[in-house]
């Protein structure tokens, strides 16, 4: 599958970048691209996006492990029935492989814990904007919000690969319908209306075998039904 080798291409730039990173940066260290909007800022983030955690510390790294075996198994359930949607479909893939690398290995290659127990290597710092949202929204209100959180390539690649599922879709199952025809369901529905519409079974014809035994068999029934009261004619006389 062709599209594989976008996943390919993604773990290797991931983590190239994550190297050079780890291996030129200090923890918490920002280096400024285009003044303060864009920047290279060095953070571990143990949990998924956003730094939303749950459960154990090794829950998600479990969670994501299960989710991308799904999104293996779908890819090759998709095939190449339209490749721009494929090829989405293994940017997620790349993406979230590059990130479990990190969860995985990270914790023994770097010292500072257990396997599953690594955390995320995040530093590209896009910082559009930064404060704190007005009381009177709900649920988020009087919270400090910056857009965007830093993140990293396999962030990036996963964000695209949504992007492209949702524009992509409609015509990947436009294509899709049209490679396996009718449903079965519109089949036997097709088949139904075809028997309701059939004309009755229509009595037998004279002059057919079907009619000439029931021919046969009337006249026999009507010999049977007169044969007493002939007998009762000749007893008479």
């Amino acid at each position: 599958m062709r599209a594989l080798w976008i996943t390919i291409a993604v773990i290797l730039v991931d983590q190239v970048s994550k190297y050079i990173v780890l291996h030129t940066m200090l923890p918490h260290e920002s280096i400024p691209i285009l003044g303060d909007w864009l920047k290279l800022t060095f953070t571990e983030n143990p949990g998924m996006a956003f730094g939303i955690t749950f459960g154990p510390p090794a829950m998600v790294t479990v969670f994501s492990i299960i989710a991308t075996v799904l999104i293996i198994l779908y890819i090759f359930k998709v095939g190449n029935t339209y490749f721009p949607y494929q090829a989405s479909l293994a940017l997620v893939l790349g993406g979230a492989l590059g990130n479990i690398i990190d969860r995985v290995f990270y914790g023994v290659i770097l010292g500072y814990d257990t396997f599953f127990l690594g955390k995320v290597v995040d530093f590209i710092h896009v910082n559009v904007w930064r404060g704190y949202i007005p009381d009177f929204i709900p649920f988020f209100g009087g919270s400090y919000v910056a857009l965007f959180p830093i993140w990293n390539v396999a962030d990036m690649s996963i964000v695209a690969g949504v992007i492209g599922i949702l524009i992509f879709q409609k015509k990947f199952h436009e294509r899709l319908a049209m490679k396996h025809g009718p449903s079965e369901g519109a089949v036997t529905e097709q088949g139904a209306a075809a028997t309701d519409g059939a004309p009755a079974s229509a009595a037998p014809m004279p002059g057919t075998a079907s009619g000439n035994v029931a021919g046969g068999n009337d006249a026999a029934a009507g010999a049977s039904m007169a044969a007493p009261g002939g007998a009762e004619r000749e007893e008479t006389e």
